[in-house]
């Protein structure tokens, strides 16, 4: 009887389980920065999951300074991210030192043509790659 009840938890748990795990997403990882001239240089690696080929991708990312003060506004430009594959791309923020930034959020999609609209920011998963700058979606 306890076998019975053990082996209905687990069936009952492990679907939901392999579910999780097969889900697609979009993952995108802040890679780098680096401060070059007058400006701090994100790069970003990208990969898409979401079982189709991503024509155009562009996120619209809230700067904050490590104090919290929103540094600026702005659009990601992904260009074009094809399925199953991997792509960096960078950008400079004019006028910034890196070591002044504290987190980068990703506040919403203005473009993400090649899926069913919300399905770029719903299945979005962020991590940061670098010490004291984190980045969120």
């Amino acid at each position: 009887m306890v076998k019975a009840g053990l082996i209905g938890i687990l069936c009952a748990v492990l679907p939901i389980s392999l579910s999780a795990q097969e889900t697609p997403r979009l993952s995108i990882t802040l890679a780098g920065a680096e401060t070059t001239g007058d400006a701090c240089r994100l790069s970003f690696l990208g990969q898409n999951e979401l079982g189709a080929d991503l024509t155009s991708l562009v996120l619209e990312a809230v700067i904050f300074t490590k104090t919290g003060a929103i540094e600026r506004l702005l659009l990601l430009d992904f260009q074009d991210l094809p399925a199953s594959k991997q792509r960096v791309r960078q950008f400079d923020l004019g006028g910034v030192d890196c070591a002044d930034l504290g987190k980068v959020l990703i506040n919403g999609a203005q473009s993400c043509d090649g899926v069913d609209a919300g399905d770029c920011i719903a299945r979005l998963q962020t991590r940061s790659n670098v010490k004291g700058l984190e980045f969120t979606g």
